[in-house]
């Protein structure tokens, strides 16, 4: 829960405004270059780093991240496109066993050394292409198409993410249990001596993170027992999502590492606050702001384009929860009344007001919204990629969200955010701005619904102890 004054959202100093990912403080080529100046290759900016192999990654709709170990040797194969991939074989991606490879094409700006993972490592996010175009079920290449849209319209996003996790182990029977023995209080938020148990394990991630160049300005532990948060700077948003991505890989292998299980699950817990994944969000145009306004009659100094922006995403709130919470297990987190905290800091309406928590979109400045209905499981590059579909629909069709609503308050005409997996999809189906803002293409939104139908119903299958226990002797 980041406070209000963050500067993961605000302007200062050292603050990336460019749209190309920034190099390590200790970098020295980068993929930009001046005009007439030689190309500098992948394999040059890896030798620079002293890098000896890289990890040619991307996700599939899941989030699962992909990846082939490349030698620097092979770095100028990999920049000509290739590497393939097996799509069906990597995951949710929209391929068939019959179809063409993937092929990964780096984005020599997201390159990212990760020494402290491995010495001479480095990760590079790649475009998935099909027979030299840009594949549109891929993640990366939808939100770069969402930005595309958005940049039509003399618009930039910038987006700062709150990225939280469980350190946990696995017993043998299965369950889980917190890594920290000792960390077992009801109320736990930002006890000074749980942060100071995992000192070792923060404070790697920090200096990883600052390394990088991402501007890590707070690490605490969250509200649950073995939970914690670690922020980093915003930053254009593609840059963010890559650096969602980038940072799961880090805290999951530097966990590991330790003997421990880093979980971006959204509710490993019954009795403790689920994982969140929130996202905030500002809009630009020429490195000025576009959110704030002078003389706003409602109270929170936004322009009328914010609001529009705002109202875009609660009119569609239920659909977009298809991505923003997109497992079984996500509503186990939004549906929940109650956590030993006292607290689920997890809304269950679409409502919109000031600095106050309870609301599925909080603004805390006049710069940004944040929006928190997203959890642990979201894909950061569908997660923003379709916000920003709702928030731009909103603006284009001039929508009017009303009055912020009041402390712990929402309309009554508020959208009732879905219940299940299955009725965020029913949502989305019934959606046909969302169903297709997935490179614009409803087909691809269809397939995605599909997939998590299917999830849906996998799960609904299983016979689970709650039944056991229920039905068993009940008749």
């Amino acid at each position: 829960m980041t406070s209000v004054a963050t500067p993961a959202v605000t302007p200062a100093a050292g603050v990336q405004d460019s749209l190309q990912a920034p190099a390590p403080a200790n970098s020295a080529p980068t993929a930009s270059v001046t005009a007439g100046a030689p190309a500098i290759s992948l394999a040059d900016i890896a030798r620079a780093h002293d890098v000896r192999f890289l990890l040619a990654t991307f996700v599939d709709m899941t989030g699962k991240p992909c990846a082939k170990l490349v030698p620097v040797e092979a770095a100028d194969e990999l920049e000509a496109g290739a590497m393939g991939f097996a799509g069906y074989a990597a995951g949710l991606i929209g391929q068939k066993p019959q179809d063409a490879d993937l092929i990964a094409v780096p984005d020599l700006t997201s390159f990212t050394p990760v020494p402290f993972i491995k010495e001479g490592l480095a990760i590079i996010h790649c475009d998935p292409h099909v027979n030299g175009e840009p594949w549109p079920y891929a993640p990366r290449v939808i939100l770069k198409n969402a930005l595309a849209r958005l940049e039509e319209k003399g618009m930039q996003a910038k987006v700062g993410a709150e990225v939280e996790y469980f350190l946990v182990n696995r017993n043998d029977d299965g369950t889980l249990s917190t890594a920290d023995t000792r960390d077992d209080s009801p109320r736990p938020c930002y006890d000074a001596r749980g942060v100071t148990r995992m000192y070792e394990h923060l404070t790697s991630i920090s200096e990883a993170m600052n390394s990088l160049g991402w501007g890590n300005y707070a690490n605490d532990h969250e509200d649950a027992a073995g939970q914690f948060e670690q922020n980093f700077n915003y930053a254009d948003a593609l840059t963010t999502a890559d650096r969602v991505v980038s940072l799961r890989y880090i805290l999951n292998i530097l966990a590991e590492q330790r003997g421990m299980t880093a979980t971006f699950m959204p509710k490993p817990f019954t009795d403790r606050t689920g994982t969140g994944l929130h996202f905030h969000l500002s809009l630009w145009s020429e490195g000025a702001p576009l959110f704030p306004a002078d003389g706003d009659g409602r109270g929170l100094g936004l322009s009328g384009l914010a609001y529009s922006f705002i109202g875009g995403i609660l009119d569609h709130a239920p659909a977009l929860q298809a991505f923003l919470a997109p497992t079984v297990n996500s509503y186990k987190r939004t549906g929940a009344t109650t956590s030993s905290s006292g607290a689920t800091w997890s809304p269950r309406k679409a409502s919109y007001g000031g600095n106050d928590r309870t609301h599925m979109i909080r603004v805390p400045d006049n710069k940004r919204l944040e929006l928190r209905s997203g959890d642990g499981s979201a894909n950061p590059y569908l997660a923003i990629a379709t916000a920003v579909a709702a928030g731009l629909d909103g603006i284009e069709r001039s929508t009017d969200p009303g009055a912020p609503s009041g402390p712990g308050e929402s309309k009554p005409d508020a959208h009732v955010l879905p219940a299940t997996l299955l009725h965020a999809v029913e949502a989305l189906r019934r959606d046909p701005v969302l169903l297709s803002s997935l490179s614009g293409d409803p087909d691809i939104g269809t397939y995605y619904a599909d997939a998590k139908e299917e999830e849906f119903l996998s799960w609904h299958n299983q016979v689970s102890d709650w039944e056991i226990r229920t039905y068993l002797t009940s008749i």
